[in-house]
């Protein structure tokens, strides 16, 4: 990015003293179930404007799962029993949105692409930046926070940042795949 096309955007930093999750598809809601069950405050960032964005962008209209349903649901909320066995892709965007409804998994932070992530390793928070890009705006922003949450997808473009700092990091790192 060169100082001309860097001087067009707006900037700002967010300080967040809650957990932080990155994606808002299947693991990144059924995360923020869990947290909002154990009345823990978060903050989820998206790429995309929407939650499940590769159910809702990126799939025709006739797909269906191709796994049962009793293996597929989030896991504080089941599908509804009038579903078919294998749901159709609005069925499945349903059942998510309903989800995210019912757990008040508000995204504060859509069209956020994340650039890097770090571990600030003498402040012992996570660094974020990202970049929005819509139409109306373009903004750098920068999130400081104690815990991270990657869920990112399998399915869609895998995204694994590198993370600087993560080899000195003494907590406990997972990676998930729901």
């Amino acid at each position: 990015m060169d100082q001309e096309e860097l001087s067009t955007y707006n900037r700002c930093i967010w300080v967040v003293n809650e957990p932080v999750i990155l994606g808002a598809g299947l693991s990144g809601l059924a995360t923020a179930a869990s947290l909002r069950e154990q009345h823990v405050p978060f903050v989820v960032l998206q790429r995309e404007d929407c939650i499940a964005s590769l159910w809702q962008q990126r799939t025709y209209d006739r797909l269906k799962l191709h796994l049962p349903k009793r293996f597929c649901h989030l896991p504080k909320l089941r599908f509804c029993e009038s579903f078919p066995g294998y749901p159709t892709k609005l069925q499945f965007i349903d059942h998510l949105e309903s989800n995210a409804s019912l757990f008040e998994t508000s995204l504060k932070f859509l069209n956020e692409r994340v650039q890097t992530v770090r571990f600030d390793e003498t402040s012992r928070l996570w660094r974020v930046k990202t970049v929005s890009s819509t139409e109306s705006t373009r903004a750098m922003a920068g999130f400081v926070f104690q815990w991270l949450v990657g869920s990112t997808g399998e399915n869609a473009e895998r995204v694994m940042p590198e993370t600087e700092g993560l080899s000195h990091f003494t907590g406990e790192v997972c990676f998930s795949y729901f």
